[in-house]
């Protein structure tokens, strides 16, 4: 008898059909229950994201998820995160993410379909970490809460059906028994069952890649507020905000702009997707130690008399020569203003405002409620607040770095005592007060960079806000302080412009730069890195100067 005259372990010949796939070894099949896992929970996923986008974006399993995540990695973890990604640190975040439960997932099918139900509890792993997610979020809800349980039903009930799709063509689960009799009998034909699960499997990687696109477009467009924001029609401040001096621009090719554009403006915060806040139903509260709260609607805010001011803002994550600053045209109401309508009690010595998604700042009660123009901020550079910045109000205060004060989306602000309340980011390392440090940047020419012999034009900008710019200073190899050009200033709550000509032979040179403000401060030399309180040092840049 030949190796094809009969049966062989067991179970009976079966002819292949001409052109047959090859035979499904354990280890296609191990890949193939992978891939079963991952797309019946990536669909699963994108469900859960099509639910929370068509309800609220807020409901997403994945927001909570990442938002928790950046709640738990120390400051350290952050900070490298922003230097490495900038302002992509949050799409870096959702990618690491989607990594990590395409692998949890691969898993689970795999395991699936050694053991029934093994994937299921793997899946199960999914829906307790969203629960626990939301719980830890603002505004939870019992909606909130039953859509990652939804999610991973989902998961479970997709990846059991493709699981046994995939057995019916291998004829049962993956052991090492070889199939038998009794297994083809109950499967069926192998090859209707092979082109059944390969079916499957293709089209719902298809529609999970379809259902992703559309949610993707959810995630970010959340065209209702984008529309109502459309609708907002500015009123006409009662001081507007002084014109540029025309000595203010140096007009230095490559020197950042006096005026930051909206989209060039840079974006740092916790939330991992932008909150969607309808002006129609939002409301700010003031409440705590005060004589008596305070509510406004929208509505009410526009028709308060509004300023407008250039202010230059800063993240206290930004480097020493960092880019996570930038310079607007804010308008608004007066922070002190409504200070003064809800009278803050004898003791009261901080404001913790709250975002709508829970985020929170301790800003100094002085600087709410002193001359400077700390703002509730509804414009930016002449057009509603953009909702990545904030709509449809933020916080802008003058000389305070943005964790203390810069909060957006705004909801409450709640009078209280340091003592008595932190903000988002005390308890995690920073300090409560935040004042902006005095510190300047080089801008041209870019460290690295090759430039010709000769006169070799230094630009860039300083900022010490609320006090003011008195000096910029250059110096090459570490000899002399040279004074540098300082451009004059819009106010001094902006940056400024600065400018130097060196006269610079071919060779290799360091070039650093410090600046002094209007109360004769000079910069801290002492490099130190943003946490706790804000980088210092002198920005340094190495040219390659060339014959």
């Amino acid at each position: 008898m030949t190796h094809d005259d009969g049966p062989h372990l067991g179970v009976p010949h079966r002819s292949e059909p001409h052109g047959e796939a090859r035979p499904l070894t354990q280890g296609r099949r191990s890949w193939l229950a992978a891939a079963a896992g991952v797309v019946a929970v990536g669909g699963a996923v994108v469900i859960g994201e099509l639910l929370a986008g068509f309800v609220s974006p807020s409901l997403s399993p994945l927001t909570a998820v990442g938002g928790t995540v950046i709640d738990a990695v120390p400051p350290g973890v952050k900070d490298w995160a922003i230097s490495l990604f900038g302002t992509g640190d949050k799409a870096a975040l959702l990618t690491g993410m989607a990594l990590v439960i395409a692998l949890l997932a691969a898993l689970a099918g795999v395991v699936e379909d050694r053991r029934r139900f093994a994937g299921f509890a793997v899946v199960g792993v999914f829906g307790l970490a969203g629960v626990a997610a939301v719980l830890t979020r603002a505004q939870q809800t019992a909606v909130a809460a039953a859509l990652p349980v939804l999610v991973a039903v989902l998961a479970g009930l997709l990846l059991r059906f493709l699981i046994k799709r995939l057995q019916a063509w291998a004829g049962g689960p993956a052991t090492s028994a070889p199939a038998t009799l009794q297994d083809i009998q109950r499967t069926g034909n192998p090859e209707t069952a092979r082109r059944r699960f390969l079916q499957t499997l293709a089209g719902g990687a298809v529609a999970t890649a379809v259902g992703g696109a559309l949610a993707g477009v959810w995630r970010g467009a959340a065209e209702s507020v984008r529309a109502a924001r459309a609708a907002v029609i500015l009123p006409r401040p009662i001081s507007a905000a002084p014109a540029i001096p025309a000595a203010a621009d140096l007009g230095v090719a490559g020197v950042t702009a006096l005026v930051t554009p909206a989209t060039d403006f840079y974006r740092i915060d916790t939330a991992l997707s932008v909150p969607t806040v309808n002006p129609e139903t939002w409301t700010l509260k003031v409440t705590g130690l005060v004589d008596r709260e305070v509510e406004l609607n929208f509505a009410d805010l526009l028709a308060k008399p509004m300023i407008e001011r250039h202010i230059t803002i800063a993240c206290v994550s930004n480097n020493v020569g960092g880019d996570l600053i930038g310079n607007a045209r804010w308008q608004g109401w007066p922070v002190r203003e409504l200070m003064a309508l809800a009278g803050p009690l004898a003791g009261a010595d901080m404001v913790l405002s709250r975002s709508a998604d829970g985020w929170t700042a301790g800003t100094p009660l002085e600087a709410l409620t002193d001359s400077r123009d700390a703002m509730l901020v509804v414009g930016m550079n002449g057009e509603p607040l953009p909702v990545d910045h904030g709509f449809p109000v933020r916080m802008v205060v003058p000389g305070l770095y943005g964790y203390v004060s810069a909060t957006k989306w705004l909801t409450e602000l709640k009078v209280t005592r340091f003592a008595d309340d932190q903000g988002y980011w005390t308890p995690r390392g920073w300090t409560e007060r935040g004042p902006i440090k005095l510190s300047s940047r080089i801008d041209v020419p870019r460290s690295g960079r090759q430039v010709p012999a000769g006169t070799v034009v230094v630009g860039g900008v300083a900022w010490a806000q609320h006090t003011g710019v008195g000096a910029v200073e250059v110096r090459v190899n570490r000899g002399p302080w040279q004074a540098a050009k300082l451009a004059a200033g819009i106010s001094v709550d902006t940056w400024y412009q600065w400018q130097l000509g060196l006269d610079l032979s071919p060779g290799q040179y360091e070039v650093q730069v410090r600046a002094t403000d209007l109360a004769g401060l000079v910069q801290d030399e002492a490099s130190r890195p943003p946490a706790p309180d804000g980088a210092t040092g002198f920005h340094t840049i190495r040219v390659d100067v060339k014959s």
